[in-house]
């Protein structure tokens, strides 16, 4: 395969972060630019550009009537409590050590 067909493969591979992602569905969104010109800048297609508001805008809705899923259970964070504790008395007892060392 020469060198141009690498070069276009390679550009459909490419991965967008999610801030980019984010900020081109606002400047569809705000009618900034007309979306084929978006859509084509972005090299996405336009099926999956309109499909991508309508997720972003329902999870927006949920997040701000408070149905979020979340990550981590109540009981998950009950348990950790005890290890967090644990672990910054053992930092603390690192931290001085480490000082009382560079004392002597």
């Amino acid at each position: 395969m020469d060198k141009r067909g690498k070069d276009i493969r390679h550009k459909t591979r490419e991965v967008c972060s999610a801030k980019a992602k984010i900020f081109g569905l606002l400047a569809g969104l705000s009618r900034e630019q007309r979306v084929s010109v978006l859509c084509r800048r972005e090299g996405i297609a336009e099926s999956l550009y309109y499909r991508g508001p309508n997720e972003f805008l329902d999870a927006g809705n949920r997040r701000l009537a408070g149905d979020a899923a979340r990550w981590v259970t109540s009981p998950d964070v009950t348990d950790l409590r005890p290890d967090t504790s644990d672990l910054k008395e053992r930092v603390a007892d690192l931290t001085l050590e480490n000082c009382l060392l560079k004392l002597a």
